[in-house]
């Protein structure tokens, strides 16, 4: 069982993520079916590959709440959408707050099954990247980690950070509120100041 505050962000952050699938699939004039299913595997995609990876029960299969919330979400921004327009900032940003919360997630309970701290990253990463990736593929856009944006390197700052003040410092919020900084901070720097990776060049 997560501690109360990871229970929340985790919660939170499929909502955000959900709400992303969603915008995606509004933004792609899908149907209802499809906005639903774009709206899963975006909120749950990078969570159940961790699972699978680490060998423990997929987490929604085990706490079906979280399926019931997607689907209230997309109820609720089915209705909103219907006179509301979102603006593609708001997804950006939406985005980013489901990345920092995911990585943190994905990070901490790797760290509870007793991984090496290389794999508590990967972990984090993988469960911050995969859900928005499997989207993008799917609406068929080049997803965001393989852009030049900052996406990837967002999560693997904020998973980092994560593990460092884990071993470093006692309070457990702190932890979280210092690596949510790390990658907020990274990711919306890409998104409002422009930053980039550099191109890879071959010669």
């Amino acid at each position: 069982m997560l501690d109360p505050l990871l229970l929340s962000l985790d919660l939170m952050g499929t909502i955000v993520f959900a709400i992303t699938g969603l915008l995606a699939a509004s933004r792609h004039q899908l149907d209802v079916f499809g906005a639903l299913v774009l709206a899963m595997v975006t909120a749950v995609g990078g969570g159940t590959l961790r699972d699978l990876i680490l060998g423990v029960p997929v987490f929604w299969l085990m706490h079906t709440e979280y399926i019931y919330l997607i689907i209230v979400t997309t109820i609720l921004v089915a209705l909103y959408r219907r006179t509301h327009v979102i603006p593609m900032k708001v997804l950006l940003l939406l985005d980013a707050i489901g990345l920092a919360v995911f990585t943190i997630i994905g990070a901490q309970k790797a760290l509870a099954l007793g991984y090496a701290d290389v794999i508590v990253v990967m972990m984090g990463v993988m469960t911050g990247v995969v859900g928005g990736m499997i989207r993008d593929v799917l609406v068929g856009e080049i997803p965001l980690i393989l852009r030049q944006e900052i996406y990837a390197t967002a999560s693997f700052l904020g998973a980092s950070v994560y593990v460092l003040a884990n071993q470093w410092i006692g309070l457990f919020e702190l932890v979280i509120l210092l690596s949510m900084i790390a990658t907020l901070t990274m990711r919306l720097g890409g998104v409002f100041l422009g930053w980039r990776l550099p191109k890879f060049i071959t010669t």
